[in-house]
């Protein structure tokens, strides 16, 4: 089951190929999303990473939570619906 990643924290120049890569490195990516500002059209600094499994979401998790990227540490979590509660 795939699952998605959360990735906080993201250079604005960071590019959905360059993430990719990364997490490539953790196992199979599915996709990668960097939503834009509707009015602006630059990056927001956050981003989604799909990966194949949960074990290598969790492997991402570990890679990459709390590394730096461009300069910036990153945060990586699983990301929640829109619907769910943030956790206290």
């Amino acid at each position: 089951m795939n699952k998605k990643l959360f990735v906080g924290n993201l250079p604005f120049q960071t590019t959905e190929q360059e993430l990719e890569e990364a997490f490539s490195r953790s196992g199979k990516v599915i996709s990668v999303a960097l939503p834009t500002d509707r009015e602006t059209g630059r990056k927001r600094g956050f981003g989604f990473v799909e990966m194949q499994s949960e074990e290598e979401a969790d492997a991402a998790i570990r890679d990459f939570n709390g590394q730096t990227l461009g300069g910036r540490r990153i945060v990586v979590n699983i990301s929640r619906g829109k619907s769910e509660p943030a956790l206290s």
